[in-house]
């Protein structure tokens, strides 16, 4: 069963499912494994993640290892309705739109937990936060997940603190092979994909500011500067913004940033990151735009309450026009630019991301009843493994310890 716009549009979503396969070689071999093994049998997978190509070719990934796969996404305007219909017109359940309103994307959310999955595949928490919260005999069946984004782990955390972690999970997001590309040069990339496909408009010369320096804010900056912007930093970290001025960047206060800015991209996971205080020092005509992963890092709602004039100027450019006369032009709503207004990381990069996805839910199913309650790091083995798969891809070989080397590196003695 699904719940989707159009089975129709199925054969376009197969054919950009069909593209990133071919630009994915470790899901190409992990899927060949898991067709001989059906690690998943008789397992149900509940995935909310970005549903677009590549999180529609690790779905049928996981569905070839047995899995009964039950899907949503995880943002409304990064759901492509034609990906969205070849999974389902492949015989997966699916339930997403593009577009869907706060009440059609929770629902879609709830289908999956209603499925009553086994394992569940998280990007932001959504899933599990739902379970937890009206389902909570469904979520004693969960035998373990894992989380893709920041956001979903800075939820886990506070979970995990309060005592209300029921079930095993698995911190992709950390994982080496995870943020250390996906998060930075993954990040980097389409944000300005996302920009500049937008606005068809010059980064080179402008002031980019950047808000928050982890690897997402580090990826933006750096592809920033690569595109000849003048980048400024905003943090709340004093060791992050030490970092950035030794990178070379500007750093300074919000406040003080928002009367230079002609770019602004938030990449912190927090909230209230540029609000109305901020909007009346900016300069006409700047463009507001958020990679974190939830609509809450530019205060769009009150911008719009405060706005004396506001229209569509372009798709995915919303243009707020303020008391002094200036206007302000939020991107894709305020949602994650990269994938509201573009098509999100590359595909190669993901590959590496979703690799780890299946590997640990295959490490779930694995080793079922016997994970603590709590969340855990990748094992290092599923890094390893998957940074040995990427570099076998691009032909690339690397020395090996000698027994010796590792003999002196493992001893206190010289």
């Amino acid at each position: 069963m699904s719940y989707i716009r159009d089975i129709s549009l199925a054969p376009s979503g197969n054919d950009k499912i069909e593209w990133v396969r071919r630009n994915m070689p470790l899901l190409r071999n992990i899927q060949k494994q898991f067709e001989k093994d059906q690690p998943f049998k008789g397992l149900k997978i509940g995935l909310s993640i970005h549903l677009e190509a590549k999180t529609a070719y690790l779905c049928r990934v996981l569905a070839s290892g047995g899995a009964e796969m039950h899907i949503t996404g995880s943002n409304p305007l990064s759901t492509q309705d034609d990906v969205a219909a070849a999974l389902a017109d492949g015989g997966l359940n699916v339930y997403a739109f593009h577009g869907a309103d706060a009440k059609l994307y929770d629902e879609c959310i709830e289908m999956v937990v209603k499925a009553e999955p086994d394992i569940v595949i998280d990007d932001g928490g959504d899933i599990l936060n739902m379970m937890h919260n009206k389902y909570p005999e469904i979520e004693k069946k969960v035998i373990g997940g894992g989380e893709e984004t920041t956001t979903g782990i800075i939820r886990l955390k506070a979970m995990e603190r309060d005592g209300e972690l029921k079930f095993p999970m698995f911190d992709v997001n950390d994982a080496n092979c995870k943020h250390l590309f996906d998060n930075r040069y993954g990040t980097g990339q389409s944000v300005f994909d996302g920009i500049n496909g937008t606005t068809n408009l010059i980064v080179a010369g402008k002031h980019v500011v950047v808000a928050g320096y982890g690897w997402c804010g580090r990826g933006t900056a750096m592809r920033a500067k690569g595109l000849g912007a003048k980048v400024i930093i905003t943090e709340v970290d004093p060791v992050k913004a030490i970092e950035a001025v030794m990178d070379g960047f500007e750093v300074m206060p919000m406040k003080d940033a928002a009367k230079i800015g002609d770019v602004f991209v938030t990449t912190t996971g927090c909230n209230q990151v540029i609000t109305e205080d901020h909007f009346y020092t900016m300069k006409d005509g700047v463009l507001l735009s958020n990679a974190g992963h939830f609509n809450v890092e530019v205060d769009v709602a009150r911008l719009e309450e405060i706005a004396v004039e506001s229209r569509q100027m372009k798709p995915n450019i919303m243009g707020y026009k303020l008391s002094n006369g200036n206007w302000l032009y939020v991107l894709g709503e305020g949602r994650l630019v990269n994938l509201a207004a573009g098509n999100g990381h590359p595909a190669e990069i993901m590959d590496m991301s979703f690799a780890i996805q299946a590997l640990c839910a295959r490490y779930v199913a694995d080793h079922r009843g016997k994970l603590p309650v709590k969340l855990m790091p990748v094992p290092e083995e599923i890094d390893n493994q998957v940074a040995h798969m990427k570099l076998e891809s691009m032909g690339i070989s690397i020395d090996v310890l000698t027994p010796e080397q590792e003999k002196y590196l493992s001893s206190w003695q010289i």
